[in-house]
């Protein structure tokens, strides 16, 4: 008999009534979250009614019937006390003395629901629970709940508690409240129970936020008399990452140097002589104290002044004013008079002062850094070119350079309060586009040129006490057309086309290579700006002139690039000034 057939239209529910390609139809019951959380409502269901429970948490004189498939899902601690074999994981009750009952009974609620109230009066409690019983997403949680929470108020107390249980990121956040709200939090209870290292910690940061420096210095006094016994011998540590040289001099005397404490204190004696000096000296007496901070309303920023374009022959009136944590350039007012190039520039009392720039210059004018104009003073008494100029002790002297004929011995002194020039001792050796930088209250010039195809080596140093020259080890080179800077009390030489950075030590009379620039360079303006070095524009070998700059730092070594000058320019000026953020 033969057997019936099936149409394609007909047999219900065979497999073959649904056609080609059935192989690769599946239907997804089971998928969503919102079939996971009901499972999960299932099983609290169970624990809550003790069914199908296979193992009991014991803790503070509570037991919770647990599932121990559900305990191992989320805590990696459960996972290994089930799976490891031993002893106490094998049996029905596990006990966690180190655990307290309405932490564990708010644990299992988020492990079986996934939802938990974190307040303020739980979350440390939670968070210690959960790094116990590694429960990653949980933790996450409690750390995003303190992380928002972040108050100049609470930050210290939440710092703790980062430091407590190892949460790098919330130990940064907590920091970053701490510097940026400063002010705010030294004048909570929190802030007098630090210790003096981590008081320390803050004063040293360049993340700390203040506008003026006399609230540091309030917030330190605060904290030593919180128990003046205990603390006063803390007192001259944290003085030394108080920036006095930047408190206002009516302050500084009136608040400072009257405080009994500081008084008492005689290893505090140096840290207020310098700051005396520099209210005295302004900038000259430079040390890390006299820096503003970041978020000062003072800040140091690059003056540049004049100079020659790429090719040399075409002089530029401009004056450029350029802040290095902002990259911006700003124009000053331009260099009154006529176009001048190998000209001297320096600063007095954060103002800036150039002198000469063509064949028997005496003209000298200065640039009011308050008032962005320029002032003509007293001239020099010998016309000089290729001269330079450099503030040591509250005066400017103009060192050397050349007058058409021959090279310049001679040094004159300016007192701005007589507003006069007089001679002093000349050099041992007359030179001409030397370097000449103060360093620890003696001047140095070093290198230059002798005769048109003669450089020197020698290092010449000025005691102004004694009004006499010295000679010092010789550099490691013969050029001209070098320039210094002093830094922490060592000089450092660029320029004369030479390659490299030198270093030297006025305290050991020595000589050392510290880094390497891209090439060499002469002609090029050098200055201190924020603790870096800044080598700005100058000449190549080829006599081309560059926009190229450079910031080095001497802690590192390193030399990188900069944000570029607005022009070629060489034989400029080059100075750093404290000026307004705002202006």
């Amino acid at each position: 008999m033969k057997q019936e057939s099936h149409s394609r239209t007909g047999g219900g529910d065979h497999p073959a009534s649904l056609g080609r390609g059935s192989e690769n139809l599946h239907a997804k019951l089971c998928s969503g979250s919102h079939h996971a959380e009901q499972i999960l409502q299932t099983l609290n269901s169970y624990r809550l009614g003790g069914i199908f429970t296979d193992v009991v948490l014991a803790t503070g004189g509570q037991e919770f019937p647990c599932h121990r498939a559900a305990l191992s899902a989320s805590s990696t601690y459960f996972r290994a006390l089930f799976a490891g074999g031993a002893k106490e994981g094998r049996q029905g009750t596990v006990h966690l003395p180190e655990v307290s009952a309405p932490g564990m009974s708010l644990v299992l609620d988020y492990i079986y629901g996934g939802d938990i109230l974190i307040q303020g009066d739980n979350v440390e409690g939670l968070l210690e629970l959960s790094s116990f019983l590694q429960i990653p997403r949980l933790k996450d949680a409690c750390v995003a709940f303190l992380e928002g929470q972040l108050r100049p108020l609470n930050c210290l107390g939440i710092l703790k508690v980062a430091n407590s249980f190892s949460i790098p990121s919330l130990t940064e956040r907590s920091k970053r409240c701490l510097l940026e709200g400063f002010v705010e939090v030294s004048r909570h209870k929190e802030f007098l129970e630090l210790g003096a290292e981590e008081l320390v910690g803050c004063l040293s940061s360049e993340r700390l936020a203040v506008r003026k420096e006399e609230s540091v210095f309030e917030a330190v006094l605060r904290w030593v008399r919180h128990d003046v016994a205990a603390r006063k011998g803390a007192l001259k540590d944290l003085l030394q990452h108080v920036r006095l040289p930047l408190l206002d001099p009516v302050y500084f005397l009136e608040k400072v140097e009257t405080d009994e404490l500081i008084q008492e204190s005689k290893e505090c004696i140096p840290l207020l002589l310098e700051a005396r000096k520099y209210y005295v000296q302004g900038r000259e007496a430079s040390s890390r104290r006299s820096r503003p901070r970041r978020y000062m309303e003072l800040a140091e920023m690059i003056v540049v002044i004049g100079g020659c374009g790429k090719k040399g022959s075409l002089k530029f009136p401009f004056v450029d004013l350029f802040h290095p944590e902002s990259k911006q350039w700003k124009p000053l007012s331009s260099v009154p008079g006529y176009t001048r190039s190998e000209f001297a520039a320096c600063t007095l009392k954060n103002d800036v002062y150039i002198s000469g720039g063509h064949l028997n210059g005496r003209d000298v004018w200065m640039l009011s850094s308050q008032l962005n104009v320029w002032m003509r003073v007293a001239c020099l008494q010998k016309g000089r070119w290729r001269h330079k100029m450099a503030t040591l002790q509250g005066k400017i002297y103009a060192v050397g350079g050349y007058d058409g004929f021959c090279r310049l011995a001679s040094v004159e002194c300016y007192d701005a309060f007589s507003n006069s020039w007089a001679d002093v001792a000349p050099l041992p050796e007359a030179v001409s586009s030397a370097a000449v930088v103060p360093c620890l209250d003696k001047l140095y010039v070093i290198g230059g040129a002798v005769e048109d195809g003669a450089n020197t080596d020698k290092v010449q140093c000025y005691d102004p006490e004694e009004n006499k020259w010295t000679l010092l080890s010789a550099a490691p080179f013969h050029q001209r057309c070098v320039s210094a800077v002093t830094l922490d009390h060592s000089i450092y030489v660029v320029g004369g086309l030479l390659s490299n950075i030198f270093s030297y030590s006025p305290q050991e009379d020595t000589w050392s290579e510290v880094a390497s620039l891209p090439g060499p360079l002469e002609n090029c303006g050098v200055t201190v700006c924020s603790g870096k070095i800044y080598i700005l524009g100058g000449t190549d070998e080829n006599e081309q002139g560059t926009d190229k700059v450079f910031a080095f730092d001497a802690e590192t070594g390193v030399v990188e690039p900069e944000t570029p000058l607005q022009r070629c320019t060489s034989c400029h000026g080059c100075v750093t000034i404290l000026r307004s953020r705002t202006r």
